[in-house]
Order: C-alpha cells, then structure tokens, then sequence
C-alpha cells in the first residue's frame, strides 16, 4: 500500500485500493501515451478500451498519472477524458515526477514515472506500449531513457512490445543487460520491433506462459535481487507492419527531427506523429493493437501472481 509520507499527495481510485487491499490482481497503465503518443479522441478511446480490457482478464486497471498536482493511482472515466483533452500536460519521468506534484502541475507518466507510482502503491504488473531506450545516435547525444535504470531498481514487470523501433534495439538491449534486468521474449525466439513482430536480434530469453513469468519474478525476489523485469510481447501478426517497411518511414522521421532540431523529450512525440503521418494512420492502428495485447498479457501474469508465492517458496525449499 501507499506508504504514509506519500499519502497527503497521492489519490488511490477506490476500486484500486479495494484489490489491493483484498489481494486481487491489479496492473498499472501508463498515461504519456494519453497526452503525447495519440492524438484525441483516439487517445481517450483507446485508454477505456484498454482498461476493458484489464477488467475483461480479470484485474484491476489503475491508469497513472498527475492531475492538478495530485499523484493518481488509477482514473475516474471524468478524469481519463480531462486528461485526454488537456492541452501542455508534461511528459513525466523519474526526475520531475515530484516538480509536478509541486507545482500542481498536470502531467502523464512515462513508463519511468508509472513505475515509480505503481510500485509506491504496491502494483507489481505495468502494462505499457515500448519502452524508452537508447535513441540512435547516443554516443553524440548521449540521448538514453530514464527507462532503463528504472528497470534496474524497482521491481516491477514491465510488459511491452520491446523498445520502440524508433530507437538503437541492439545498444538498448546492450544497457539492460549492464544493468542486470532480465529481458524475457514472449513466446519468441527474436525481439519485437514495436511495430513489427520481429527484429532480427535475438531474444536474452524466453518464457511462453504467464504462470513461467510469475514464478520467474518471485524466484528473483526470493533470492534477492532487485529491480524489475521487462517482458517483449510481440504485435499480434494480423495487426504489424512490416520492419523493412517500417524502417524507411522511421529513417524520414529522423532526419526531419534532425532538421529541425528536435532534441530531449520531445524527440519521442515529433517521431511519433511523423510516423503517423507517413503511414497515413496505420501506425496508430497497430501502436493500439500492441498495447491491448500487453494489457491482456499483463492482466494474466497479475493472476498468476496472486497464487505463485506459496509454489516459489515450496520450490525453493525442496531444492
């Protein structure tokens, strides 16, 4: 639960804090994809869909985000909607979370910031689109997401469809393993490429079930390390794009984001909706396709949570 020193800041939806406190699965949702990764109104659509979706598997949606300076552990349908038609909501991550609380800002999480708010609550299942990484061109710009050092220090599963495509795969994967954070392939020998199911690079590993992953984060806890993990779940095949397709459409966005000297956290969002632009709207399609089949995902392996402690704990004893 919300530790006592975060409580005078930090709303819990009621529903959310119900599940907690009774033990049923809860799996926290990113809001930056609400203010800066689609456009309104798909953006206020495609989050009630997705936590349909949550409800439809069995847990408790809790969409995380900064309202009015308030720190929002899950959304009323009446906040979801202001927040999807806000306009200069901050992007938030790890370093200006708390500015915003502050200043009584209004803000959506990154997959950093949610982290760190799922985690203050007690939520260990986070569903998101990709992660940040590190954005090609880092060793000039030293561009690398806050992301990936969350990874490392706070223990949570992270469901996603790998690193944005806009990004370095390779050298994202390359810090992730520097960092101790296990990267886990659903069902898949290659890591996805967001948009598209494959890659071309290799998977560190790879489980195939729900129940695998639960027990898998249990037995790091048990034998203590810390951090969290991070879980490739590829587009469903029906709704991907091509990568070589895709690759050409990721190098024009680039280069106009060069142009324009676009740089920091804007770099995402101006590639995004270029990318949109390019693809005439069929990134967006499958960008919604992707985060419906992690929130699917996510809400199994928090089921699987709930009755996996008791068997990690007879396992390691036996052994």
């Amino acid at each position: 639960m919300t530790p006592e020193a975060a409580r005078s800041f930090t709303d819990v939806n009621p529903p959310v804090a119900e599940a907690l406190a009774s033990g049923r699965p809860v799996v926290a949702l990113e809001s930056t994809i609400i203010t800066h990764g689609m456009p309104y109104p798909q953006n206020s659509a495609m989050a009630a869909n997705v936590e349909q979706i949550v409800r439809d598997e069995g847990a408790v949606p809790a969409t995380i985000a900064v309202i009015g300076g308030r720190l929002k552990i899950g959304l009323s349908g009446e906040e979801r909607e202001a927040l999807a038609n806000s306009t200069g909501a901050m992007k938030l991550s790890r370093a200006d979370l708390a500015f915003a609380v502050t200043q009584g800002r209004t803000g959506g999480t990154t997959v950093a910031a949610t982290m760190i708010a799922a985690h203050l609550a007690g939520i260990e299942v986070f569903a998101t689109g990709g992660i940040g990484g590190v954005h090609k061109g880092a060793e000039a710009s030293f561009d690398i997401s806050a992301d990936l050092d969350e990874l490392a220090h706070t223990p949570l599963i992270v469901v996603s469809a790998g690193a944005k495509a806009i990004l370095d795969i390779e050298k994202t994967l390359e810090v992730l393993e520097t960092r101790g954070v296990p990267v886990v392939a659903f069902r898949a020998d290659v890591m996805p490429a967001f948009w598209s199911r494959n890659s071309n690079i290799s998977a560190p590993l790879r489980l195939d079930t729900a129940k695998d992953i639960a027990a898998f984060f249990h037995t790091r806890r048990a034998l203590g390390i810390a951090g969290g993990m991070l879980v490739a779940n590829p587009v469903p095949q029906d709704a991907e794009i091509d990568a070589a397709r895709m690759a050409n459409y990721i190098a024009d966005a680039q280069d106009a984001a060069r142009l324009r000297h676009i740089t920091g956290k804007a770099v995402t969002p101006f590639l995004l909706a270029r990318i949109f632009e390019l693809t005439n709207g069929e990134s967006l399609k499958t960008n919604i396709a992707l985060v419906e089949n992690n929130a699917r995902l996510a809400a199994a392996i928090a089921r699987e949570l709930i009755h996996e402690p008791a068997t990690t704990s007879r396992r390691l004893k036996k052994q």
